[in-house]
């Protein structure tokens, strides 16, 4: 079991004044079996009201309202947890689903739904193609052919930090060569979903618990993390962070899961005023024992 501290602020800068719109907020880290908060607030600057809802996907989403005008905006969120996932966690897959293929119940499909439905155009099954030469045997062992996906990805792809917004397709990652995080999560999730799997994207928190310089994916300033995960049947969601080559999440920090990386954004929101009005972002991000 680890206490884990995280901070997270966002701060925006106008070159004049601007009328604030709505600003949706996913911070809280979500609570599980093998996670705990202990405390978690939210520091907004200049004052807002806040509304608080769960998401289709169960995730804890906060609203921000303002009044008046501001050429500054600072969102702050503070939260203590205790993580408790081991570190070499076990999974008991059912019997009909350890080999793969494998054929989900009537019911887990309509659950399923979206999630085992690819997001992003495949011209001419290209991802699908690459996706099968990971597929060593017709059977082969479910969780390792997923395991040979998730190292797949960071073999074919170099790790590269992104600032700019949006995420590659997956087609573009394969063709670039090269990705941040949330480029080799959505490359994975497509990946399993092209071979007949629910797949979802996770947002969240990296923590690196040894100071490990090869670790990818920062959990100091500047960064959260994306990785992922696949339902098998009785295992449940089972997680994979192919920036890493890891699976399980002894380190990592879940906030939102979605179907769509768009849909798993920190802080989205808008303002009103001239067109040159924006001046700049900064987000620092800080994950420590």
């Amino acid at each position: 079991m680890m206490v884990l501290s995280i901070r997270h602020r966002t701060a925006y800068r106008y070159h004049q004044a601007v009328q604030l719109g709505r600003h949706r907020l996913m911070l809280r880290p979500r609570e599980s079996r093998d996670l705990r908060l202990i405390s978690s607030a939210v520091t907004i600057s200049p004052q807002a009201s806040l509304t608080w809802a769960h998401d289709v996907f169960g995730n804890t989403v906060a609203t921000a309202s303002f009044e008046g005008w501001s050429d500054s905006l600072t969102i702050e969120s503070a939260v203590r947890l205790e993580l408790f996932a081991p570190v070499w966690p076990e999974f008991d897959v059912a019997a009909a689903a350890a080999r793969y293929p494998f054929a989900y119940s009537d019911s887990e499909l309509t659950d399923l739904g979206a999630l085992a439905v690819q997001q992003y155009v495949d011209p001419g099954g290209r991802l699908r193609s690459w996706a099968y030469e990971f597929v060593a045997g017709r059977p082969t062992d479910t969780l390792a052919l997923l395991q040979d996906l998730s190292m797949g990805v960071s073999r074919w792809i170099s790790y590269q930090s992104r600032d700019d917004e949006g995420t590659q397709s997956p087609v573009e990652t394969l063709d670039r060569g090269w990705g941040s995080c949330r480029d080799f999560a959505v490359l994975f999730v497509e990946a399993a979903r092209s071979l007949g799997f629910g797949a979802r994207i996770v947002s969240g928190y990296l923590f690196l618990p040894d100071g490990d310089p090869q670790a990818r994916g920062s959990s100091g300033a500047g960064s959260t993390h994306a990785w992922a995960e696949v339902y098998v049947p009785d295992a449940g969601w089972v997680t994979f962070d192919p920036t890493n080559r890891a699976s399980g999440g002894r380190n990592l920090i879940p906030v939102a899961v979605a179907r769509h990386i768009d849909q798993a954004m920190p802080v989205t929101g808008s303002f009103t005023g001239a067109s040159n009005a924006y001046r700049d972002m900064q987000v620092e991000v800080s994950v420590t024992a």
